[in-house]
């Protein structure tokens, strides 16, 4: 079987609105098979987001105490409970089409873990699955998370891998099913390059999912990596994030997407 593309965008830090714009632009060029297969990497700022099995109650902190501490709480159509996005973690968007050959969220989600279990070895991190539970573990506890939501075979949200995290801020959350957390810094004792967990990371996808991954040479990289852009993304202007977000594609997705659109 021919092996499909992946094409990676390193998008730096990034609001959480604006990652679920990416997502939705994202999403729509990959059904429309106008973009390839794409993995999203990318850093969030201190963000609480509620899956579809979880609620407020999980959150610890009152509003003020959030605001206090910089941390914007969202409630998602993820799979899973309460999670924790922040500095010094890279999450992970896949957003592939999983027809024809791949049609099972189980063994997506399954192949998201054994991709972080490679890319964990590769750091001389020894991880493993729990049984009943989803996301990457150690001895000393849980690494990475796994939340994922599937629509017609598009898969979009993904994972989160701790790997500089200040972890103080899980203790305001009852995260997933109340596993203690770790980081690889902690179970390393030092800090790491983040852009080559993200390279491993990619590879370790590209490996997994049977893919070969493309250089990205028609497609620009939104990254809200400035002050002034992530004071933007916090007061929440679609407007901008509709033209960044969508000018990251090419023409011919933004044509096709904005004549869908006009459509509905």
């Amino acid at each position: 079987m021919e092996r499909r593309n992946l094409l990676i965008r390193r998008l730096g830090r990034l609001a959480y609105e604006a990652g679920l714009d990416v997502q939705k632009e994202t999403a729509a060029a990959v059904k429309a098979g106008i973009q390839p297969d794409t993995l999203l990497l990318l850093e969030h700022p201190h963000t609480f987001t509620i899956g579809r099995r979880g609620n407020s109650s999980a959150v610890f902190a009152s509003e003020d105490q959030l605001s206090a501490r910089g941390v914007k709480l969202f409630e998602t159509n993820r799979g899973g409970k309460v999670t924790y996005h922040g500095l010094g973690q890279v999450v992970g968007y896949p957003i592939i089409n999983l027809s024809p050959d791949r049609e099972d969220v189980h063994r997506y989600v399954r192949d998201l873990e054994e991709m972080l279990l490679r890319a964990m070895a590769d750091f001389g991190i020894e991880a493993f699955r729990i049984e009943g539970l989803t996301g990457v573990h150690t001895t000393r506890g849980k690494v990475a998370a796994i939340g994922v939501h599937i629509a017609r075979w598009i898969t979009t949200h993904g994972f989160a891998l701790n790997v500089n995290t200040d972890l103080s801020y899980y203790n305001l959350i009852l995260p997933c099913e109340g596993e203690p957390v770790t980081s690889m810094s902690q179970l390393l004792g030092h800090d790491l390059d983040v852009s080559k967990v993200e390279e491993r990371l990619a590879d370790r996808f590209a490996e997994v999912f049977e893919m070969e991954i493309e250089p990205s040479t028609d497609y620009t990289d939104y990254a809200d990596s400035s002050q002034e852009q992530e004071q933007q993304a916090g007061a929440g202007t679609n407007g901008q994030y509709s033209l960044d977000i969508t000018s990251s594609l090419s023409r011919q997705a933004r044509v096709q997407i904005q004549g869908e659109r006009s459509d509905k």
